[in-house]
């Protein structure tokens, strides 16, 4: 993830490429292809403000509050003002994000942000009918839709977020652990077994069995597993399956390969099984997903 500037419709700095998407009602809505690449940390990020930072490929190392969290494909973040944050590129550039800014104020008329406006920004995971969501605001922003009906679909994507990030909801992570009567070093050590999972699986590693997984991060397939849902609170096979259907989303909607090919590039037995997982994760078959996420498509 790049350190944010003031985003042109269309612009490339050394950070990253940005386009606009939107700006109804005062929030800023764009996404963004980072350019940085490097493993070491860079930050702290300039004032955070209020946003959404919505990953959608690729993966970045993100210390935010002196907390560190490998963020994917899946991760959501809320920031507020105040909220420091460093970032590194372990996989390097290329990683891919969508972001809304958001107003004081505008938050200020939702009785679901109070604890935001007065605590600490939280960290979340975006199941797979919400990316879908995401997928689809996305689309039809680049075709164009007229501010009113963006507005209340971000707005509409806002109440999804917040429900995703409860407040304190790492706090009370720590606090279910220490009760446990886990040590703070234990902990630690099962967040950066966790991250680095999260890495390996994001850098193409989604083809490995977990047995080669736990052996490339050190673990035992039995550990791994356990540890893996205490922190995240999913099992590794859930995690695995979000990102290959947002890696399939991206191939639905950039590119005209077949749905063989597609599904052969994520690691699908076949087309038949790429079309079961969709339909049952998002409710749709891949053909009509590729008309529905397609920017010239009607939709």
């Amino acid at each position: 993830m790049c350190e944010e500037e003031a985003c042109d419709p269309r612009r490339e700095t050394s950070q990253g490429e940005w386009r606009v998407l939107g700006v109804p009602d005062g929030m800023l809505f764009y996404e963004v292809r980072c350019l940085i690449d490097g493993p070491g940390w860079s930050g702290p990020a300039a004032d955070l403000g209020y946003r959404v930072v919505l990953g959608r490929s690729g993966g970045y190392l993100r210390r935010l509050n002196g907390r560190v969290t490998f963020a994917d494909a899946t991760s959501v973040l809320l920031t507020r003002p105040g909220d420091e944050m460093w970032v590194a590129h372990p996989l390097g550039c290329g990683d891919v994000y969508s972001c809304l800014e958001v107003p004081a104020e505008v938050l200020a008329g939702r009785p679901d942000a109070d604890w935001w406006l007065d605590r600490a920004g939280g960290e979340g995971t975006a199941d797979d009918r919400f990316e879908l969501a995401h997928r689809l605001l996305l689309a039809d922003a680049r075709r164009g839709i007229d501010e009113f009906e963006l507005a209340e679909r971000l707005h509409g994507l806002l109440t999804s977020v917040i429900k995703r990030t409860p407040a304190g909801a790492m706090d009370r992570d720590d606090d279910v652990d220490r009760a446990a009567g886990r040590r703070h070093a234990t902990l630690s050590d099962h967040r950066r077994l966790v991250n680095r999972t999260r890495e390996v699986l994001a850098s193409g590693g989604l083809g490995l069995s977990l047995t080669a997984l736990a052996r490339e991060v050190g673990s035992s397939p039995h550990h791994l597993s356990r540890v893996f849902h205490r922190v995240t609170g999913r099992s590794i096979s859930t995690h695995r399956n979000q990102l290959r259907v947002r890696a399939v989303l991206d191939s639905l909607a950039e590119d005209g390969s077949s749905l063989r090919d597609v599904a052969a590039r994520h690691h699908f037995a076949d087309q038949a099984h790429l079309s079961r997982v969709l339909q049952r994760q998002l409710g749709h078959p891949p053909a009509r997903l590729r008309r529905m996420l397609t920017p010239s498509s009607p939709g």
